[in-house]
């Protein structure tokens, strides 16, 4: 029993990452193939069944799409066309709340999720792993008397789920891992640890993000 055990867990180690990974795969795959109208169906183009055809399809519109923003006339119709969304009461609270965030994460000059940070959650004494978000807006700092910060705590093992905190620069510890490291950490439960921190004094590669709690 101890012999079937012990090979069962090792080959199951092996196999359980490599199907939930083929698994998320399959699942983000059917649901870019569901966006696409079924007049662009391979079988309607084409009379033939091509697999795959509507995930490429999906990939090579968001493309274009990029393409034709990054100029001035894309960015002027892009304009109008958000101008269109926001006149509409509903559609103008959902589009505008999913736009800010989406900025905000994706942003390549956002500084969203660049830092894993140590603070302690939900208690005192108690210490979990967060990310810096940036700074409480101007409304909300009139009311705080020290300096705060934002931090984005995740919920494990799903780190989709969390809590948004604001507290005081000096309770957050800045952590030398890295966000993909950190976040591993948390969706692992603490099992898979983050590499050997560099000592300190050793200089960090150039491409590492210079986010620091220090006040300005």
């Amino acid at each position: 029993m101890r012999f079937f055990k012990r090979y069962f867990v090792t080959g199951l180690l092996i196999w359980l990452p490599l199907v939930i990974t083929v698994w998320v795969l399959l699942m983000l795959a059917n649901t870019l193939d569901s966006l696409v109208p079924s007049f662009l169906s391979p079988e309607v183009l084409f009379g033939v069944a091509i697999p795959g055809f509507e995930l490429v399809l999906v990939l090579l519109i968001i493309l274009i799409t990029g393409l034709l923003c990054a100029n001035f006339i894309g960015r002027a119709i892009l304009s109008r066309w958000e101008s269109l969304l926001g006149r509409i009461p509903l559609v103008r609270s959902i589009y505008n709340s999913v736009k800010q965030v989406s900025d905000t994460v994706f942003a390549p000059n956002g500084q969203a999720f660049r830092q894993a940070v140590l603070v302690q959650y939900p208690r005192q004494g108690a210490w979990t792993i967060g990310f810096l978000t940036g700074t409480p807006c101007e409304e909300v700092s009139k009311w705080l008397v020290d300096d705060f910060i934002s931090v984005y705590v995740p919920t494990t093992p799903n780190p989709t789920s969390g809590f948004f905190l604001m507290m005081p620069r000096g309770d957050v510890q800045v952590l030398e891992m890295s966000v993909d490291a950190a976040l591993k950490y948390v969706v692992s439960m603490g099992v898979v640890a983050p590499p050997v921190l560099p000592q300190p004094g050793t200089p960090l590669p150039p491409d590492t993000p210079d986010v620091s709690l220090s006040s300005h």
